[in-house]
C-alpha cells in the first residue's frame, strides 16, 4: 500500500505538520528524507529496511559516500543531500553560540559540542575559549589522536588560551567508544590544565566528555 493510501494521520509528513518532528519515529523521519520508496518498498518500509542494515540512524548518517551509495534507494544525490543536512545542523548550533554571544545555557553548549565531536573516528581534544563575561570568543580543536587517546600540552593549551586574550575556558573531548565516562587520564590531564591556566589568571568552567548517546560534564559531576 502506498503512503498516500494510508490515513493522513499516519503519514509521516502530515503526522510532522501536525504533531511536530519529535512525534516521528527514526523510519518516519528517514522516510521523509527519502520522500519515495522502491519498487515493492513504500518510503517508511525502505526507511525501515535501512536502518536495520545499518544497525542505527547514527551509523546510516555516519556512513562514507561507498557504503551509502551500496544501500538499495540511496546513491550519490541523497548522500549530497544528507551531507548538505548534517552540515547545515552543525552550522545552525554554531550560530546559537556564536563568537560574541554569552555562554548561560549548558544544553545549548552540550548539543553544540556533541554536534563537534560526536562523530569523529578518533579522539579530538578542544577548547571553547571565553571572555571575562563568558562571552564566546572561538572554538578549537587543537589535539588530535588515535582512537586510544590524544596527547594534550598544557603549554599549547595556556597559549592558544592568551592569544585569544580568553579569560575562561571550557575543554571537550569525545570517546570514540561511545561512552561518555571520564577515565583517570582525562581526571588527571583536567587537573593539569586547571593548574597551569590559573597561573595566567584563566578560570577553567568545565571539561565535557562527548559520547555516542550522552555528554558528560566534569562540573555537574563534581569533578572540577
Amino acid at each position: 500500500m502506498s503512503i498516500k493510501d494510508w490515513p493522513a494521520s499516519e503519514r509521516p509528513r502530515e503526522k510532522l505538520l501536525n504533531k511536530g518532528a519529535n512525534s516521528l519515529t527514526d523510519a518516519e523521519l528517514l522516510a521523509i528524507f527519502l520522500r519515495t520508496g522502491v519498487s515493492g518498498f513504500s518510503a517508511v518500509e525502505l526507511a525501515q529496511q535501512l536502518l536495520a542494515e545499518f544497525g542505527s540512524l547514527r551509523l546510516l548518517l555516519a556512513a562514507d559516500l561507498s557504503k551509502f551509495c551500496s544501500a538499495k534507494g540511496l546513491g550519490e544525490a541523497k548522500y549530497a543531500q544528507l551531507q548538505a543536512c548534517l552540515e547545515m545542523s552543525k552550522r545552525y548550533l554554531a550560530e546559537v553560540l556564536k563568537k560574541g554571544d554569552v555562554l548561560t545555557s549548558v544544553d545549548a553548549c552540550r548539543n553544540f559540542l556533541k554536534a563537534q565531536l560526536r562523530d569523529e573516528p578518533h579522539e579530538v581534544f578542544a577548547c571553547l575559549f571565553l571572555d571575562n563575561q563568558h562571552r564566546v570568543i572561538e572554538f578549537s580543536p587543537l589535539f588530535y589522536g588515535t582512537i586510544d587517546g590524544a596527547s594534550v600540552y598544557p603549554r599549547v593549551v595556556v597559549e592558544k588560551a592568551l592569544s585569544k586574550q580568553a579569560a575562561a575556558i571550557i575543554f571537550a573531548h569525545n570517546h570514540p567508544s561511545g561512552i561518555a565516562e571520564p577515565s583517570e587520564a582525562d581526571k588527571q590531564i583536567t587537573r593539569r590544565l586547571t593548574q597551569a591556566l590559573a597561573l595566567v589568571d584563566i578560570r577553567v568552567l568545565d571539561h565535557f566528555i562527548v559520547g555516542d548517546q550522552a555528554v558528560l560534564s566534569f562540573a555537574e559531576h563534581g569533578l572540577i
